[in-house]
């Protein structure tokens, strides 16, 4: 699918899609709860259909009443692989959880997952003492346990979803898990894990973000648990607001820990005109100056401040380069090229993006398979001097199927 993205005025509210690192968490602790659980809103992105269809496998029970999902937990050894899809955190979070079984079991995935390295998971499982094998350091993951929990040291340097898929299983582990994670990146993803454990009843005590203790025997318990707006998704909203007009995102949490939230702080420093409400946030157009961030944290922002560089008038500089290796595709080639042709100039240095601001041309892209990379060269041609078309539009499916109804919806094309 092709979708022809004109410059235009963008003026309007849409409410921020649900969020799907919540949604996945929570549809995962569900299913490892005994009883019924409503997830409120968890939305129907690509990653989250996937999580379904894996907790499914494991045995829970789930439907569909209205727009929230009702999960009936149950927790059995699967007889076929269990199929991530395209979702990293679903083959890194399944891999531990599948863990807890002292059968052998298989995770798999499909597309960009199947590129996407998978020594890390081998390595923290088998520090847990389970049995875990990779296909020379790519799916499928072969796990076999049972996990039992104890202490270990673990490395972060390569993000939090593998801890994340610890920290759900540990809890269920007979004997109490003490984990050291050294150099732990994307550190507010692991507090939002913590966040959503303790909606379903687990406690997880932390110090300084190093150390986590897990008491294990304990049992999830059914919840209802409302999902969030999406901040990551809500970021390209914004950004289009601050480029070509004026934009509301409503239903956003400031509360929940999601780091790309500071998308806000981004905006705010540029020169945007930002309003924070309750439950959202209004952005309008303003002279955008340049500007630094380092996004180790937060790396899906990336994209999004790719797209508000190119119309800040002088050179900006993200850092945190070094997470965008293994996404969807080699996220900084790929935003180098896209925006290139755009005619936005993106050099590589060290563990730094430099981008420089000027006006988007009209020019055909490829999406590389990567959503946030359609979504970052829309928002970006909307102050462009000419239409811009992308090609694989539909990836935005994977994190956000509204999305072209969203921009539709603010330019009134």
């Amino acid at each position: 699918m092709k979708k022809n993205i004109w410059p235009s005025v963008v003026d309007g509210c849409v409410v921020a899609s649900p969020s799907k690192s919540e949604a996945q968490r929570a549809i995962a602790l569900a299913a490892l709860a005994r009883g019924c659980s409503r997830i409120v809103r968890p939305g129907q992105s690509e990653d989250v259909l996937a999580v379904m269809r894996v907790c499914e496998t494991l045995g829970a029970r789930i439907h569909w009443e209205g727009a929230d999902l009702l999960v009936e937990g149950g927790l059995q050894a699967p007889d076929v692989a269990l199929h991530c899809g395209e979702s990293g955190l679903a083959i890194r979070m399944f891999s531990a959880i599948a863990a807890l079984f002292d059968e052998e079991i298989v995770c798999t995935g499909s597309g960009s997952l199947s590129k996407r390295p998978m020594r890390a998971v081998e390595d923290a499982l088998g520090r847990m003492g389970v049995q875990c094998s990779t296909q020379n350091g790519f799916l499928p993951v072969t796990v076999k346990g049972p996990l039992q929990g104890g202490a270990a040291e673990l490395d972060g340097s390569g993000g939090s979803q593998i801890i994340t898929g610890l920290l759900m299983a540990a809890a269920l582990a007979p004997e109490d898990t003490f984990l050291t994670v050294n150099n732990l990146k994307s550190k507010p993803y692991t507090d939002l894990t913590i966040e959503v454990m303790r909606a379903f009843g687990v406690e997880v005590r932390q110090h300084n973000h190093p150390f986590f203790i897990i008491p294990g025997g304990q049992r999830y318990q059914p919840t209802v648990f409302t999902t969030g707006g999406d901040w990551s998704g809500a970021a390209f909203m914004l950004v289009a607001g601050a480029v070509a007009g004026r934009v509301s995102v409503e239903g956003l949490q400031h509360k929940r820990s999601q780091p790309d939230k500071r998308i806000c702080d981004v905006l705010q420093q540029v020169g945007a005109a930002v309003r924070m409400r309750e439950h959202g946030v209004l952005v309008r157009k303003n002279a955008l100056r340049p500007f630094r961030f380092d996004a180790t944290d937060c790396p899906d922002l990336f994209p999004p401040l790719v797209a508000l560089a190119a119309h800040c008038n002088g050179e900006s500089v993200i850092a945190g380069l070094h997470r965008l290796h293994h996404k969807e595709s080699d996220r900084a080639l790929s935003l180098q090229e896209c925006f290139g042709r755009m005619g936005i100039a993106i050099r590589l240095a060290g563990d730094e993006m430099w981008v420089a601001g000027g006006k988007p041309k009209a020019v055909q892209v490829n999406t590389y398979g990567d959503h946030r990379l359609a979504m970052a060269a829309a928002v970006a041609a909307l102050g462009g001097e000419g239409p811009v078309t992308i090609q694989d539009a539909q990836v935005v499916n994977k994190s956000y199927p509204g999305f072209f109804d969203d921009l539709a919806k603010l330019t009134g094309r």
